[in-house]
């Protein structure tokens, strides 16, 4: 006689469910992040029509300055350049190059300046104390952790604040500290649109994909250790 059982549930492999809590953190970092690389794709673009305007204008003159208008078309040459590089850095946020690796100062550069817009909107002032230490790391590593580090630090954080970055080598990995300092003055005039806070777990889940530790005291100050690249 044949006897029924309930089917049995296979529990996910725990490197399955790192996996996904990384997918998912990684997924509300690029939702919070939309804002700026829309502003970082746009930055290059609004000129060209500017630009474009006044050639359009110096063309339609009786006797045109030629070497104006030669100078407007290399502007917009140039803008459209950059702007074509901003589109191609971009998709790199969405498609990591692994094998990428970056300095600390340019790391932190990058994501500063990614940011810089939005956090001035919402009352937070970056700031930068990361001198140029010799070394390099992957690239990924210092835009999805450093990056989800500060926007997690601003939603735990009201403003205003300073958010002050440094770092120092260890014989392992560049050591890069966030640290929160409330400030009095303006609180900002934007809200961050469009998705979910960033929680510590995210933070966390990004850094184990990209295997960075973390440490934090409190809510205002937040380390990351990030392995140098091997040789």
């Amino acid at each position: 006689m044949m006897t029924s059982s309930a089917p049995k549930v296979q529990e996910p492999a725990p490197a399955q469910g790192a996996a996904g809590l990384a997918e998912a953190a990684r997924y509300a970092l690029l939702r919070r992040l939309a804002p700026s690389m829309r502003h970082h794709l746009v930055v290059n673009l609004q000129p060209i029509g500017m630009i474009y305007e006044v050639m359009e204008r110096r063309l339609r003159a009786p006797e045109p300055d030629l070497a104006d208008v030669h100078e407007s078309a290399h502007k917009i040459n140039g803008f459209a350049r950059a702007a074509l590089n901003s589109c191609l850095d971009v998709v790199t946020w969405l498609a990591p190059e692994e094998e990428m690796l970056t300095t600390a100062s340019e790391g932190v550069r990058e994501c500063l300046g990614l940011l810089a817009t939005s956090l001035t909107f919402r009352g937070y002032a970056l700031r930068s104390e990361v001198p140029a230490v010799p070394g390099e790391v992957r690239r990924s590593a210092v835009r999805n952790v450093l990056t989800a580090a500060m926007i997690h630090a601003t939603d735990e954080n009201p403003a205003p604040a300073d958010l002050v970055l440094s770092a120092e080598p260890s014989p392992a990995a560049l050591v890069v500290t966030l640290t929160v300092r409330p400030t009095q003055g303006d609180e900002g005039f934007s809200a961050e649109a469009g998705y979910r806070r960033l929680e510590w777990s995210d933070v966390a889940a990004l850094a184990a994909a990209e295997g960075v530790e973390l440490q934090r005291e409190g809510r205002q100050r937040l380390q990351l250790a990030i392995p140098w690249a091997k040789a």
